[in-house]
């Protein structure tokens, strides 16, 4: 049914012994309107962390509860191959995947890789929490 509604009522007020006028009204349904607002919103999608490698899989453990303390939903796998990971990031609905690797670890950055659109770059570790801003 209709959380809102209204329309026009012109002569209704003729109609009831007043002058003609024309009029409009509306009304909300204050129950519905309170169940819409009890309504459980969708959960946010999470953000996959992909470590690459051993080094990369100790350095991720401490950058997920970062992110996680900064309010994000982090999925973390450390079963398979690169591609299996990144299967899993798309299986689970994954935002966004932070890769971290060899390389990533000695340039202290990750590569961050929009799940939607494709697109990606890096993004310094220690601001990581700022640069996934958009994916929340």
């Amino acid at each position: 049914g209709a959380v809102i509604a209204g329309g026009r009522y012109d002569g209704l007020i003729g109609r009831m012994g007043g002058p003609d006028a024309p009029g409009v009204g509306w009304a909300g349904g204050i129950e519905r309107l309170a169940l819409l607002a009890e309504a459980d919103l969708p959960a946010p999608r999470p953000v996959a962390l992909v470590p690459i490698g051993d080094a990369a899989e100790a350095a991720t453990l401490p950058l997920a509860e970062r992110l996680r303390a900064a309010g994000y939903r982090i999925d973390m796998a450390f079963d398979g191959n690169l591609k299996k990971r990144m299967k899993r990031a798309d299986r689970i609905g994954a935002r966004a995947a932070v890769l971290i690797g060899t390389d990533e670890l000695a340039e202290g950055a990750a590569t961050v890789r929009d799940l939607d659109s494709g697109e990606q770059g890096r993004a310094p570790l220690d601001t990581l929490a700022e640069a996934l801003t958009p994916f929340r």
